[in-house]
């Protein structure tokens, strides 16, 4: 099967004399991955031809993954391995916070708690060993994907900056370093018994020496200001310019004012962005476009591919569009997925790119991601499908089913299964009756146990094994996207559909899990529409791919439409109904 390709990495570091390596509990090596595949989801515009170096060409759609990231990366290293060339992310900071969003029902004038709640985008909450084993694989496999002449760029702040950069040291080389860039601002960070906070920090490797860098770019110099050493003069045509002279050498330098000069390494002049501000899509650690811009503009040309697997409201993509450079995005959060989304419709739409620009792109689920949208169910639909019967919560395991055990792993199940989640699970196993077992008869196992994931690392079964290697133990890995494909969560949302004269119409929409948060029944939904953020509908559906659909994606506050005109030309229809939550409801129908 496809997914069981193994990647070999070629990262490989043991530790000499003068390069100091961090350490933290359950640190282990990453030298290898499996091949998750990816399955096409929705396709919005055209491919663009892309005539690389050595004038071969390609048709080019950019990608947007939902997925674990570790998973999507080992995907896209049988396609893109060296050949990504500006990686930028925004990676969790541990900052022992949860990240929430103001839902808000469309239409309303006045908000109020029946009207609007906070949901929760993503936890930044980490145990810090997890934190850095998290962040040390996924640099293993950026630095894979990154060609011999890009960059990294970093953002994170003063909670793990100092643990990222030997981290990257590690990975990279330290003599791979190339800034640690502090980006100033004014907003938030106030001072109590410490100096106010008010900087992040990007941290900037390369893949080699033979690195791409235009420091002169428009989007990237900075205004030339009068200082203490050079004095300000205008030319005979007014221009005014600043003048130094070498004293070793006698030669004179000039650098004219309005060429503006390339940044130090602390940037004071892109500010964060306010609550108020007009650039804001709802996402709460959303950095500003001017940022990505130049770095963006810095660190690749037109058609370089631009990555971001913490892809949050999509600002690198959208910036990347709008600059002609071909990118890759991923997230795991489903708000970041249809944020994204909404987004690069718009500029693709709005903004007049020229036959230079690659607008259009594919969204992707990575190992099918979205059966398990719901991690707050999973568990329990997993123990129901595989009918296996479940245990007390004091218990260290799930369930039981003909005399074995069974354990799901890791508790959230949205993600790979690591050794590092079995740690905890190994260390609080019931020893005193693997002891009095193990008296009893030497030949029967102590431990009959089925662990449950959705992926997993190679040789899982092994490291328990090995853990418990003092014991007979049957140990097996069900992987449930290999083996039983056929899970599904329960609907979520209910809707229904109608063709009348040419039109169709949606008749009604209730998503429940929505509807439940703002303690709303069936009866009192005075507009279905205030409930939807977005519709799409794909009025010549192939079974499979949400292609070209017509997107009805109103402005902020407004209404959708609920009623379209059918096409001559119309087959099978796919409707995507998205709610403010950003959970869909799919529905199909058929002209007659």
């Amino acid at each position: 099967m496809a997914r069981k390709n193994e990647e070999q990495l070629t990262f490989e570091f043991e530790p000499i004399k003068g390069f100091p390596m961090l350490n933290w509990k359950g640190k282990h090596p990453f030298k290898s991955t499996v091949y998750y595949p990816a399955q096409l989801k929705e396709k919005f515009g055209e491919s663009k031809p892309y005539i690389d170096k050595n004038g071969n060409t390609t048709d080019w759609l950019n990608k947007i993954f939902w997925g674990d990231n570790l998973q999507v990366m080992s995907h896209l290293l049988k396609e893109f391995r060296g050949k990504v060339d500006l990686i930028y992310i925004d990676p969790p900071f541990d900052s022992k916070a949860d990240y929430k969003k103001v839902i808000e029902l469309r239409g309303q004038t006045i908000s109020n708690d029946r009207t609007s709640f906070e949901e929760k985008q993503y936890s930044d909450i980490w145990a810090n060993d997890d934190y850095l084993q998290f962040m040390y694989e996924r640099f293993i496999l950026l630095r894979e994907l990154l060609s011999d002449n890009g960059s990294i760029y970093v953002h994170c702040d003063w909670r793990k900056s100092h643990h990222l950069r030997l981290i990257m040291d590690e990975v990279f080389g330290p003599n791979k370093f190339r800034n640690e860039i502090v980006w100033c601002y004014s907003i938030g960070g106030k001072g109590d018994k410490q100096f106010a906070r008010k900087h992040d920090t990007l941290l900037l490797f390369t893949k080699t020496s033979n690195y791409f860098f235009n420091g002169n770019d428009p989007l990237v110099i900075t205004e030339r200001k009068e200082n203490s050493h050079m004095k300000t003069k205008n030319d005979e045509s007014g221009r005014a310019y600043q003048e130094k002279t070498d004293k070793k050498s006698g030669k004179v330098y000039r650098y004219y004012v309005d060429e503006g000069k390339i940044p130090e390494d602390y940037w004071t002049d892109i500010e964060q962005l306010n609550r108020e501000d007009t650039e804001r899509e709802g996402y709460p650690t959303q950095k500003p476009a001017r940022l990505l811009e130049r770095i963006i503009s810095a660190s690749s040309i037109i058609g370089s591919i631009v990555f971001d697997c913490f892809m949050g409201s999509r600002t690198t993509q959208a910036v990347a569009m709008k600059l002609g450079r071909r990118f890759i995005g991923a997230d795991i959060n489903l708000g970041a997925i249809q944020t994204t989304t909404n987004r690069l419709i718009n500029v693709a739409k709005e903004t007049e790119l020229g036959d230079e620009r690659f607008t259009g792109f594919e969204v992707y689920n990575v190992n099918n991601y979205d059966v398990f949208r719901n991690p707050a169910e999973a568990k329990r639909i997993l123990l129901e499908a595989l009918e296996i019967e479940p245990l007390d919560s004091s218990s260290v395991y799930d369930g039981e089913k003909d005399g074995r055990f069974y354990k799901i792993i890791p508790a959230d199940v949205n993600r790979i299964a690591t050794k590092a989640d079995l740690e905890g699970f190994i260390s609080n196993l019931p020893y005193n009756l693997f002891e009095k077992k193990k008296s009893e008869s030497l030949a029967e196992p102590v431990l009959k146990l089925t662990i449950v994931c959705m992926g997993h690392e190679p040789d899982l079964a092994a490291a328990i094994i090995q853990s418990l290697s003092k014991y007979q133990v049957d140990i097996q890995v069900q992987d449930v996207l290999a083996d039983r494909k056929d899970l599904h969560f329960k609907r979520t949302s209910e809707g229904t559909l109608a063709i009348e004269e040419g039109k169709l119409i949606i008749t009604s929409f209730y998503p429940l899990n929505l509807m439940q948060k703002l303690s709303m029944q069936r009866d009192n939904v005075e507009d279905w529409r205030q409930l939807v953020d977005s519709i799409m509908i794909d009025f010549n559906y192939d079974g499979a791919v949400l292609s070209e659909p017509l997107v009805d994606l109103p402005e902020k506050n407004k209404l959708v439409k609920g009623i379209y005109d059918i096409p001559s030309n119309s087959g099978k229809i796919k409707v995507k109904i998205t709610d403010l939550l950003s959970e869909s409801l799919e529905l199909e129908t058929e002209v007659k």
